[in-house]
């Protein structure tokens, strides 16, 4: 086994350590990459405070450079700017994987940490670390001229709302919602205005219009205004619903138009709705979740041409239990990003 160092949590809240874990010797398909810079997703938070499993090292959205590849390995080359998202595996052969929905693998896809690894059941620890070791199939090549750091971020957050708006087929002339201006529904705005759509933030604060109208949305409605969520009935052809804290469905139902759909992705626990909102209009209620390879690299030739990152805030590594308190309290705009050229002990 070799050895990198990385940040680990011993048990549910308890703080991230620098401390050493070791990672499986490069097998032939395998790169070792060496991480720049990994994003801090509201996922690590919730698995930092809940069951985890433990010991844990958070990050499932990365860049970095590859610095030794596996004997079988044809697409990278040591020295390759290359970026990593949630899932590093999948069966390859069930229905979901030969429909490039690795996401949706039936025999459950390796995620990059709190999985274990398919061939040899050991947990993967993620990319709060120095060095991951991956399977060049799940490994994404960095896109030219974009911002490494801003980049990270698209590996979870991009995709996740990027697979929707494509299965839907977003594009002009069509009219998207967007509920929640956090680290997927920004990213959510950039990519249904590039797309062509006329879009609108549902937010709970007025005081975030100003920040969704630069970031390309067309209008911005305060959700608790019912004056202001009455003038949207019937209105869009589809609303994708970012908000990660429970929430009532009813109001974006009763605003989409005729046949169509309310995508639900943030939502946790159970959701609540009145079922004659969803009835009144033939209208869909969809959820989605993370994207499959050949999505996630549609994703990124789409960003690298429209000049599309992520808005973040670039912490040193060793803040990361900074980074960790202030997401749970959703003080950033609008995804945490961690150096990990400057770790040491936090």
């Amino acid at each position: 086994m070799r050895t990198t160092t990385a940040y680990l949590a011993e048990s549910s809240g308890a703080p991230l350590r620098l401390q050493e874990i070791q990672r499986r010797e490069l097998r032939p398909e395998d790169v070792a990459i060496d991480i720049t810079f990994c994003g801090v997703c509201f996922s690590d938070v919730h698995a930092l405070q809940g069951q985890g499993p433990f010991p844990l090292v958070p990050g499932h959205e990365f860049v970095g450079v590859v610095t030794e590849i596996g004997s079988a390995v044809t697409r990278f080359a040591v020295g390759s700017a290359v970026a990593v998202g949630n899932i590093v595996d999948s069966c390859g052969t069930c229905t979901m994987c030969a429909a490039g929905q690795q996401n949706y693998c039936a025999k459950f896809p390796t995620l990059t940490y709190g999985g274990h690894d398919r061939q040899d059941g050991t947990p993967t620890f993620g990319g709060y670390a120095k060095e991951y070791v991956a399977a060049e199939a799940f490994v994404y090549h960095l896109p030219e001229r974009l911002d490494p750091a801003s980049v990270a971020p698209l590996m979870c957050a991009g995709v996740t709302v990027w697979e929707p708006l494509r299965q839907w087929q977003i594009g002009p002339g069509m009219t998207v919602g967007v509920v929640g201006l956090g680290g997927l529904g920004h990213l959510a705005i950039k990519f249904a205005h590039a797309l062509g759509a006329h879009v609108t933030l549902f937010t709970t604060s007025a005081g975030k219009a100003d920040g969704a109208l630069e970031l390309g949305a067309d209008q911005v409605v305060v959700s608790g205004d019912p004056a202001a969520m009455s003038a949207q009935a019937n209105t869009f052809d589809f609303i994708i619903d970012t908000a990660s804290a429970p929430h009532d469905l009813t109001p974006y139902l009763r605003a989409l138009a005729l046949d169509g759909t309310l995508c639900a992705l943030g939502a946790l626990g159970s959701m609540e709705f009145d079922p004659y909102a969803l009835l009144i209009g033939r209208k869909r209620l969809a959820s989605a979740g993370s994207g499959g390879v050949p999505a996630t690299q549609e994703m990124l030739d789409f960003c690298q041409l429209h000049g599309i990152t992520a808005d973040v805030e670039v912490l040193p590594a060793h803040e990361v239990n900074t980074a960790i308190a202030r997401l749970e309290r959703n003080d950033v705009r609008y995804r945490f990003a961690l150096d990990m050229g400057q770790m040491s002990a936090p």
